[in-house]
């Protein structure tokens, strides 16, 4: 157990040893949060979760507690760093405080095999597969080098960076005024036809595009010339 996380929970307790509470408070706080993020990272293949409990902050003066419960706090995501509530059931007054921690999600991602520049074309000599912690820093780890190859460098980047989306500059997949494939799906069908678009098209990104009929609509690029739009 984290040695600051016991010394800002002592004398929480009074049915039981505080080192004994401490534990089952500490195993309860790694449950909940693996349990979420194993949630969130299940679409990964072999994805494993690492949970840092941190300390609480050592100017509280918490009263005696006889049964201090760990929850998640409402629209909180155990991901990176986070927090978990703890909150007294049982005692002279009723509390609640939070607990910081770090929830780190490592699986098989893409690195850099050298130092790169800015404005750098990636390609397959420029990246390497290591384990990397989905979770830390911000924007989304590039799992798959189709994802990566061919595309330029936002920043500099030194050897052994994991690479995220915020890195790379989005793919165009077609310039404003090209002719596009409009794809609309609904519950159990799926319609196509053909538009122009009236800007470029980033992917994954929002996209106007004008039909055959001279209606506009909005959809988002997702592949060379086609631009796919929710009914």
């Amino acid at each position: 157990m984290n040695k600051t996380l016991a010394m800002a929970t002592a004398g929480l307790a009074l049915a039981a040893p505080a080192h004994a509470l401490e534990a089952d408070v500490s195993a309860a706080v790694r449950r909940i949060a693996a349990d979420a993020a194993q949630r969130v990272s299940a679409a990964v293949p072999g994805a494993r979760v690492q949970v840092q409990v941190g300390a609480l902050d050592p100017r509280l003066k918490l009263a005696p507690c006889e049964d201090v419960q760990p929850y998640l706090p409402p629209n909180v995501r155990l991901w990176g760093r986070a927090r978990i509530g703890l909150r007294c059931e049982r005692g002279p007054v009723r509390w609640n405080v939070y607990l910081p921690i770090t929830v780190s999600v490592y699986a098989r991602g893409l690195v850099t095999a050298a130092p790169l520049a800015a404005g750098s074309a990636l390609t397959a000599a420029d990246l390497r597969e290591d384990e990397v912690d989905l979770a830390a820093g911000s924007g989304t780890a590039v799992l798959d080098p189709a994802d990566a190859l061919g595309r330029s460098l936002v920043r500099p980047l030194p050897a052994g960076a994991p690479l995220r989306s915020p890195d790379v500059k989005a793919r165009q997949w077609f310039a404003a005024g090209d002719s596009v494939k409009i794809v609309a799906a609904g519950s159990g069908y799926a319609v196509s036809g053909e538009g122009q678009a009236l800007s470029p098209g980033l992917d994954g990104q929002a996209v106007r595009v004008r039909t055959e009929t001279g209606r506009i609509v909005t959809g988002v690029a997702v592949s060379d010339r086609r631009v796919d739009v929710s009914l």
